[in-house]
């Protein structure tokens, strides 16, 4: 989507902004009031200060804010160019507002990823707005922990924070992930090393021999609550508990410094790692889903 530059424009739909301090402005107490369900907004937002507005890609981020008449803001997205868009729960109704006006600015979005309601309502619409392709890609589950129960017995090796000297691996990690999810990845993979590396955002399980064998990354902590992401063993090592290991000593150590709250995503096409998080004492909060678009050629 190519996106003019911009301070603020407003409508009776949707404020579109890339001012990320004015769109905080509105938004942040909103987005805490029911931090789970924002999450993703959240922690992007989170890293777009601390990291700089091209953190995610070259392109252009853009906000918005959907508002009452009297100005209380009832919902919230964020785009984070070449990606898809990322939607709160909104009301059907601004959803398909949402897809009009930003059919207006550009018609090349990739996608959305929202609640699967909202989500499909956007993406019905953008149908209808564009004449864009729309279809189904994954559908994700949020878990938010209750009570932690580690893996009993856990497997042979222990935890470790990562340190600049995993800089290389945990990039290459970061690479296979997003291509067993089938996923273009959201940074540059040194880079999101080097983000997660600065505060200690990523742990380890290594094996009695001190050989890594799976990754626990950890999102900051905002709004009381730290996100687990990514979780990932190289398939050669999976199997044998190591990801659930670090799981669980990621999600401790999120509990020890402070969290309420700690939640994470997973793909409802894997239910081993549904159960997996479920035996760890984490439990469903709501459904996700991400559709994809593609543009309809004209002649």
């Amino acid at each position: 989507m190519r996106i003019e530059t911009m301070e603020t424009t407003e409508s009776a739909d949707w404020r579109l902004t890339t001012d990320l301090d004015g769109f905080l402005a509105r938004a942040e107490e909103f987005l805490h009031s029911e931090p789970a369900v924002h999450t993703v907004l959240l922690s992007v937002t989170e890293t777009l200060r601390q990291r700089g507005l091209r953190a995610y890609g070259d392109g252009e981020p853009l906000f918005g804010t959907y508002a009452d008449s009297d100005g209380t803001v009832r919902g919230a997205f964020l785009r984070t160019p070449p990606h898809r868009v990322a939607l709160g729960p909104v009301a059907p109704e601004a959803a398909e507002a949402l897809a009009r006006q930003l059919a207006e600015v550009g018609p090349d979005l990739p996608g959305v990823a929202a609640d699967r309601a909202t989500a499909e309502t956007f993406a019905r619409a953008w149908e209808k707005h564009t004449g864009a392709s729309v279809a189904l890609g994954m559908r994700q589950r949020l878990y938010r922990l209750d009570a932690l129960t580690p893996p009993d017995p856990a497997p042979s090796g222990r935890a470790r924070v990562a340190t600049a000297a995993d800089r290389d691996l945990l990039a290459r990690w970061y690479e296979e992930f997003g291509r067993a999810a089938h996923e273009r990845p959201a940074m540059d993979p040194h880079a999101w090393a080097d983000s997660r590396i600065a505060y200690g955002g990523v742990t380890l399980w290594e094996t009695p021999d001190g050989t890594p064998a799976a990754m626990a990354g950890a999102t900051h902590r905002i709004a009381d609550q730290v996100r687990v992401a990514p979780v990932y063993t190289p398939a050669d090592l999976r199997g044998r508990g190591y990801g659930g290991a670090a799981t669980a000593a990621v999600t401790r150590a999120a509990l020890d410094a402070g969290a309420a709250e700690v939640l994470l995503f997973t793909d409802l096409a894997n239910p081993t790692s549904n159960r997996l998080y479920q035996r760890l004492g984490y439990r469903p909060v709501v459904d996700f889903a991400q559709w994809d678009f593609t543009a309809t050629a004209t002649p």
